[in-house]
């Protein structure tokens, strides 16, 4: 196996981990790094394919607390989004998109964990922007995840409710991305080759952080989620600066 690939396999398993304790995030853990090891037109399409594979591993796990009034506007906002973004990944770099995501998630991350502001119980109407911002991003970069965090934090639902409609949204969203990169040309045989060999990987690392997510309450899960909005907004910074 090169040397490459091996690297590139526990920088997938660790987003897959992330996502499997949180119910989102492996991209924004991985794309980062990966675009040290990867051009981004071939880093995106395979996290992406990635992130649809861990997210119907999640579904399956959640699929007993499916709410489709949840699901549906975030859904209705994701389809015109993924045709946005894909249409802007083939025409732009990466800097300003995570310099501008990073900052959006660090300043969001420590006003919730700061201000300790009360559930704002979002009309379901709003599900369709924070989609269709997701959809866009996510084509863009693999990475759509905030938007539709941010939207799901501030409707009180408990922890449950985020993980399993964050996670079959993100595997039909992620459907939906894949379709639009075939048609686009996106994803080649290079990206192909790279998800058979890391796609075990991933499974390990998304199960063993769902073995962890039981132990967490609905207060300390919310918690546990802004960390890692608040540490994927540095990352990005980072990544951003670097760029």
């Amino acid at each position: 196996m090169p040397e490459q690939y091996l690297v590139i396999m526990l920088i997938l398993a660790a987003g897959a981990f992330t996502q499997g304790l949180t119910g989102f995030g492996s991209a924004l853990v991985s794309l980062p790094l990966l675009v040290f090891c990867l051009d981004i037109r071939t880093a995106v399409p395979l996290s992406v394919l990635h992130g649809l594979l861990i997210s119907a591993f999640l579904s399956l796990q959640l699929r007993g607390h499916l709410d489709w009034h949840k699901i549906n506007p975030l859904l209705a906002g994701f389809l015109p989004g993924v045709w946005v973004g894909v249409v802007f990944l083939k025409k732009t770099s990466q800097p300003l998109f995570l310099l501008t995501l990073g900052v959006m998630l660090v300043v969001f991350a420590l006003y919730r964990l700061l201000a300790h502001p009360h559930p704002v119980r979002l009309r379901r109407i709003w599900g369709v922007p924070a989609g269709f911002a997701s959809g866009a991003i996510s084509a863009a970069f693999s990475a759509g995840g905030p938007p539709s965090i941010i939207y799901a934090t501030l409707t009180g639902w408990n922890k449950h409710e985020i993980k399993a409609t964050l996670s079959i949204y993100f595997f039909l969203g992620g459907i939906f991305t894949v379709v639009a990169h075939l048609a686009g040309g996106i994803i080649t045989p290079e990206v192909i080759r790279l998800f058979a060999w890391t796609g075990p990987a991933a499974l390990v690392g998304v199960w063993s952080g769902s073995l962890l997510y039981g132990r967490f309450r609905t207060e300390s899960y919310l918690k546990l989620v802004l960390f890692a909005l608040l540490g994927m907004g540095v990352l990005m910074l980072v990544s951003a600066v670097r760029g």
